[in-house]
């Protein structure tokens, strides 16, 4: 692990805690909640059977205590570390512990934990109402937020990534060297008569060759 003075950058797996504060804090909140609600909850008829106040039962146990208790070291873990890997495992954590909210509830009975009970309301709203604050609402919630730690704790942003150093005005003036073309051979000078002459000259022996040939041609007809 590594770490830049200068400008606060930060390198290897070194990130600033400020980075996951908010995250953290609130998963630590919503894990709070899902494992002191159904405990709690009684004391303002907003609850699950058993309706009694602080009413242990193993189901409550697997369902709701561990989850809870699971995303509120998760939320520690992102929240006060300084270090990528840890703040990859408190994401991680907290959305195992989101998704056991969601899904939990339904699979209870086939791994014999047992049930969560019913929700004590008279009426679909708070039925509904329930449900999404104690399990499903939460724990898609909690899987929110893990997901946004994940990405922020696996991405490199560009203020983690240390400048490049910048030469001084004077070591660039002592480096500068002008442009200077490729050398080329300077093309050979040429007469203006160069081309024209010769070409009259070819002309003028072509008619005499000419007028020899046509000559000799009358001759040998006559």
């Amino acid at each position: 692990m590594m770490k830049y003075g200068e400008n606060g950058h930060v390198g290897g797996l070194r990130m600033p805690r400020s980075r996951g504060a908010v995250s953290g804090l609130l998963l630590v909140v919503l894990g709070a909640w899902g494992a002191l609600v159904p405990f709690v909850g009684p004391h303002f008829n907003f609850a699950y059977t058993p309706d009694q106040a602080w009413a242990w039962t193993a189901a409550r146990g697997w369902l709701e205590v561990l989850p809870g208790v699971s995303t509120v070291v998760g939320g520690l873990l992102v929240a006060f570390t300084g270090n990528r890997l840890s703040a990859m495992l408190g994401g991680s954590l907290a959305v195992l512990a989101g998704a056991w909210f969601v899904i939990g509830e339904q699979v209870a009975p086939i791994l014999g934990i047992g049930s969560a009970g019913d929700p004590v309301a008279a009426t679909d709203r708070k039925r509904a109402a329930l449900e999404i604050s104690y399990f499903s609402g939460l724990g898609a919630l909690i899987v929110f937020l893990g997901g946004i730690v994940l990405a922020l704790t696996t991405v490199r942003l560009a203020r983690d990534v240390p400048p490049l150093p910048v030469a001084e005005p004077e070591a660039l003036a002592a480096t500068y060297q002008p442009y200077a073309p490729p050398y080329q051979d300077p093309a050979p000078e040429v007469s203006p008569d160069a081309l024209t002459t010769p070409r009259a000259e070819a002309d003028r022996k072509s008619a005499k060759g000419w007028r020899r040939q046509r000559a000799g041609t009358g001759a040998a007809s006559s």
